[in-house]
This record gives C-alpha cells, sequence and structure tokens, in this order.
C-alpha cells in the first residue's frame, strides 16, 4: 500500500533539489557575459565534418567575444567547448545526469551539474543571446523547438537561431514551410524565418554579434539579415 505522507515529504524535497539548481545556475551564469548556446548530436565523433564545423563555429563566437554555453557532453558539445577554449572565453557546460551516465568533456572550464532537464533548459536559454543548432537528435530537435516556440508565443525576446548544415536542415525546414504553414496553415508565415540556415561559422558568429550591437541583450523584433533562409542559394 502506498504511503503518501512519505511521497509528500519526498516531493517537498524535490522542491528544495529543483530550487538549489536554479541557484546555483543563476548564481554562476549570471557573472559569464555575453554567451551563446551551441547544441548538436552527442553522438558525432572527432573527425567528423559536423565535429569539425561545431570546433570552428565555436572558435569564431568566441573570437567575436562570446562565451559558449553546451550541454556538456561528448560529440557536437565537446566540438563546442573546444572551439570556445581555442578562443579563450569560458567554455561552459551545462552537464546532465542520465541512467547513462553523460561523462563531461575535458574542454569545460566552468562545468555545472542538473539533474533536471528543465532546469537546465532554462539556462539555456536565459543566458544566451543566441542559439547555434548543429545536426543532432531528439534532444537538439527538443532544444530548436522550444526556441521556436518562446519566440512564437512572445514569452522570449528575439534572439538570433542559426541552423548550422545546411544538407541537414534543409528536408526538415522545407516539410515544416509546406505543411505547416502553406497546407495546414498550423503556423502564421513569419513563424518559418525566427532563424538562419547557414554553413559558415564567420558569418553565423557576425549575426549574433551584429544583432547583440543592434540590440544589447535582446530585440523586439528580428532584424532583416536574421529572418531569411533560401533555398540552397
Amino acid at each position: 500500500m502506498t504511503d503518501y505522507r512519505n511521497m509528500g515529504a519526498e516531493e517537498t524535497w524535490r522542491v528544495f533539489r529543483i530550487m538549489a539548481e536554479f541557484v546555483e545556475g543563476f548564481d554562476e551564469l549570471s557573472r559569464v557575459g555575453p554567451a551563446v548556446s551551441i547544441f548538436g548530436s552527442a553522438r558525432i565523433k572527432p573527425g567528423d565534418p559536423y565535429y569539425e564545423l561545431a570546433v570552428d563555429t565555436a572558435r569564431f563566437v568566441g573570437q567575436a567575444g562570446f562565451a559558449v554555453i553546451t550541454g556538456g557532453g561528448g560529440g557536437i558539445m565537446e566540438a563546442a567547448n573546444k572551439g570556445a577554449r581555442q578562443a579563450g572565453v569560458k567554455s561552459i557546460g551545462l552537464n546532465i545526469e542520465l541512467p547513462h551516465e553523460q561523462v563531461p568533456n575535458k574542454y569545460q572550464n566552468l562545468p555545472l551539474h542538473f539533474r533536471y532537464f528543465f532546469c537546465r533548459k532554462v539556462m539555456f536559454l536565459k543566458y544566451a543571446l543566441g542559439f547555434i543548432v548543429m545536426p543532432g537528435g531528439y534532444g537538439t530537435m527538443d532544444e530548436f523547438f522550444e526556441a521556436l516556440v518562446l519566440i512564437q508565443t512572445l514569452k522570449q525576446a528575439h534572439f538570433p537561431v542559426i541552423c548550422m548544415g545546411r544538407e541537414f536542415w534543409k528536408g526538415l525546414i522545407d516539410w515544416m514551410s509546406e505543411m505547416l504553414d502553406k497546407k495546414h496553415h498550423y503556423i502564421d508565415p513569419q513563424d518559418i524565418n525566427v532563424f538562419t540556415l547557414c554553413d559558415d561559422p564567420q558569418e553565423a558568429a557576425r549575426i549574433i554579434k551584429d544583432f547583440h550591437l543592434s540590440n544589447g541583450r535582446c530585440g523586439i523584433r528580428q532584424p532583416p539579415g536574421i529572418r531569411k533562409w533560401t533555398n540552397g542559394q
């Protein structure tokens, strides 16, 4: 028979653990300064073109004056932290406890540890001036669409969302444009233009830097250069 009194006590302590994660995250990241969150697959290995693209992108982002925030694990996360270290900027890893333990990569110089995904996602959003989304799986898609929903619903001021790797993203973006917008009208036409498709690490860094110089921490509207993507042109 379930003891609901003990269950209630356990849930109360869970609230304090959640609060502790928020307090630590707010305290550490509020002192970092301008930062960019970079997402992508943990399964990509060094030497993969997307791994090297992530290293280069993070390095240019760092050279543009931004710290880099990742999920702290391997693959794209490791690559982005590596690029940040090469640029000499804060290389932040928001590590998560998983049943199959995530091994923190060695390129972090500010590691934080989270038990709860939702606490971690708040940190990705609250302290980033832009998102760079590399190829990845379910977790990457979750973070990508979370950003789009917050912009669409005006819960978050506009910020650059850049999808790196045209070949990887183009099919999804074409499907979103055709099925969600044109055919079913599940989104407004302007909702398809809140992110940028890009292959050039320097261009990605420039977009974020120009946006930051024009808008400060955030903006009410995205500048024209951010609101468009092209069909392979």
